[in-house]
């Protein structure tokens, strides 16, 4: 495909998205994911077995992982000329950890990129997770509200990206002593712009279109990871639908049977979808519980080394509420899960009528009340469930190393 048309598939989910939020009748032939997908595969850089068989693709996957070693190397090798400045070993600390979160990510799904690809079929096979026909349950609203909400989602995320990457690649202009936008060192002083001012000038090149490509694809990996779980909260929301209203077009007690089977089946299919997911994202979600933590932990730190110099303030606050959005977005995309799970059982219990039904449908019903006893969870074990009470665990855990430090410090 050529450059033309990669721009296009990359932009395809912000022409949809826009029409279908224009126009609440319009209806998306797929789910979010498939469009985070293809944003991806319009980068080049979605690694399936299947994606490497395109030409030249394996090549350029490779040219992305040099660049991944170059750039997180020279970060680390320039973090030894700030040993001595706890300010500016606390900064290049936090650029050195958000690069290696991304270098992860990218070795990861090398491995898993087969893993990921077949719970996104799987998940776009069974989309809108409903019979389509007569009888079938009006689930339009809801799939309207997900997809907007993915589309409103990647909307935000790229303005602020744009954003920040315009603030990165212009930071040499306004920030003291700063010439590259990360600082970085290299062999012979190639990093120095007073010595090899060609050099420098390549660096400077090289660091502003890798970390816009890093961050892009950072952006529609994180979109399409909280996209998967948003869609399989989604499909419980169907299965609690079509419980309540089983019996608006089940008449005879065999149909009835039928349909209560699907339901079974289909119930199962999602806790099978959501552990194969959760297995998938296993590495990263404790990766970035850990880095999210450490960039908290840094920015508390640093602003109060620095507390007196407002502008190192603002910095290291600014980078803490990065960390701790980061956190919470996860942490509510997991929230909604396990609350939307909760009420497969009472949606089942109200879908018995005693007038209705034989003990075949009840067992079926009964089977479905018990496993909706338990949520399902977003978790990479030993780590916590990601969710909203979690979260708030950690937010005080921070203030209690933030008081400990004001009065430590005073």
């Amino acid at each position: 495909m050529d450059s033309r048309g990669s721009i296009y598939r990359f932009l395809k989910f912000f022409k949809i998205g826009w029409r279908i939020y224009q126009n609440p009748k319009l209806e998306s032939s797929h789910s979010s994911i498939y469009y985070w997908r293809e944003q991806m595969k319009a980068m080049a850089l979605f690694t399936t077995t299947e994606e490497r068989q395109l030409p030249y693709r394996s090549t350029w996957h490779l040219i992305v992982n040099i660049q991944l070693f170059v750039f997180f190397t020279s970060m680390c090798y320039g973090f030894m000329e700030s040993v001595g400045d706890h300010v500016e070993m606390g900064r290049d600390f936090a650029f050195i950890l958000g690069a290696f979160f991304i270098v992860f990510k990218v070795f990861y799904f090398n491995w898993y990129g087969d893993d990921l690809d077949q719970v996104i079929n799987e998940l776009e096979e069974f989309h809108p997770w409903t019979k389509i026909g007569p009888g079938a349950v009006d689930y339009r609203a809801g799939k309207r509200w997900y997809f907007v909400m993915a589309f409103f989602l990647v909307s935000s995320w790229a303005f602020f990206l744009c954003v920040f990457i315009l603030l990165l690649i212009t930071s040499p202009m306004w920030v003291h002593q700063q010439n590259l936008p990360f600082h970085a060192a290299f062999p012979f002083q190639w990093h120095d712009r007073s010595l090899h001012p060609i050099g420098h000038f390549i660096i400077y090149v090289y660091q502003s279109y890798f970390s816009a490509y890093a961050l892009t694809w950072l952006l529609c990996i994180e979109g399409l990871s909280v996209c998967i779980y948003a869609e399989i909260t989604f499909a419980i929301e169907v299965l609690c639908l079509e419980l309540r209203h089983i019996h608006r077009f089940k008449d005879g007690l065999t149909e009835l049977r039928m349909e209560t089977n699907r339901l079974v089946k289909l119930h199962q299919k999602i806790v099978e979808i959501l552990d194969r997911t959760n297995n998938v994202f296993h590495g990263t979600l404790i990766m970035q519980m850990g880095v999210n933590f450490s960039l908290v932990s840094i920015s508390v730190l640093e602003a109060m080394e620095a507390r007196k110099d407002p502008k190192v303030v603002v910095q290291f606050a600014i980078l803490m509420m990065l960390a701790l959005g980061h956190l919470s977005m996860w942490s509510f995309f997991g929230d909604m899960l396990s609350q939307e799970s909760l009420k497969i059982s009472d949606a089942a219990y109200d879908a018995y009528d005693p007038t209705k039904g034989s003990k075949d449908v009840y067992r079926d019903l009964c089977l479905i009340i018990r496993r909706g006893q338990e949520p399902l969870i977003m978790r990479a074990s030993p780590f916590p469930s990601f969710n909203l009470i979690n979260y708030s665990a950690i937010l005080n855990q921070c203030y209690g190393i933030l008081t400990f430090l004001l009065k430590t410090l005073d």
